[in-house]
């Protein structure tokens, strides 16, 4: 089985969701290098998952006028983080969540800190990047432009693994970029979730996920994060998804329709 998988959309379309995060499998031979028991994986995976964001996107794409295509990761971040820079400018590797996590959430030990991450950059990491990549040039090529809109959630209490979770929670956080986010993005998205409790920039978690090919280079490509709290859409104590569920998917969609 592949690792991610790409969903094709409308010929036309240039918007790519991109779901990173919502998936829990791990493979037995990755799940062996990890020195947690099952019960501890499992809480771990309850807070590190961002759940039913692959089902969000799919209703906002079937709501869509314009059917968007869809890259989603069949695999859990614990296996690798496909949003996370594989050198030194990840900021996240100072808590052990660099591109292979050697820590939880809560900062216990996931892996042991010198676990090589190469095998499994090179297994997993590289050829979504590859993909990715072609993916967004694909969309650049058929209408001239791309659009990245990345699809997360995040719990409504910070996790001690979060380096700025002191600022605002807002219902639906909206990660910028000063090359690849320009205002008429952000201000659709702003419109677009006007419904669902209110937005806000950068806070708790801030940027947006471009390959590294065009990052920083290429205008075309304009990316916004949606990061979604999740006790907007559903109980995150038994991972039930609420009415929320569905007022999101269509301001989702609102949103596609609209860039």
């Amino acid at each position: 089985m592949s690792s991610f998988e790409l969903l094709p959309g409308d010929p036309a379309s240039p918007v790519l969701l991109h779901v990173p995060h919502s998936a829990r499998t791990i493979p037995e031979d990755v799940r062996r290098a990890i020195v947690l028991d099952d019960a501890a994986l499992e809480r771990e995976l309850d807070h590190i998952t961002d759940a039913h964001t692959a089902e969000l996107a799919e209703r906002a794409a079937h709501l869509a006028a314009v059917t968007p295509w869809r890259f989603v990761n069949r695999l859990s971040r614990l296996v690798v983080d496909p949003e996370r820079f594989p050198d030194e400018r990840e900021e996240m590797t100072a808590a052990g969540m660099g591109a292979v996590y050697t820590r939880t959430t809560h900062r216990a030990e996931l892996r042991p800190a010198d676990a090589d991450p190469e095998p499994l950059l090179e297994r997993y990491f590289r050829p979504y990047a590859r993909a990715m990549t072609e993916a967004v040039a694909d969309r650049l090529a058929a209408t001239g432009r791309a659009v990245v809109i990345d699809v997360h959630s995040y719990p409504a209490e910070p996790l001690p693994y979060e380096l700025h979770g002191t600022g605002p929670r807002p219902p639906v956080c909206l990660g910028t970029d000063s090359f690849h986010t320009p205002p008429e993005l952000t201000e659709a998205a702003r419109k677009a979730f006007a419904d669902c409790g209110g937005t806000g920039l950068d806070s708790p978690f801030a940027g947006t996920y471009v390959p590294l090919e065009f990052y920083g280079a290429d205008a075309r490509v304009s990316a916004l994060m949606v990061e979604i709290r999740r006790d907007t859409y559903m109980a995150e104590h038994s991972g039930a998804t609420g009415p929320g569920f569905g007022l999101l998917a269509t301001a989702l969609a609102a949103l596609v329709d609209a860039v």
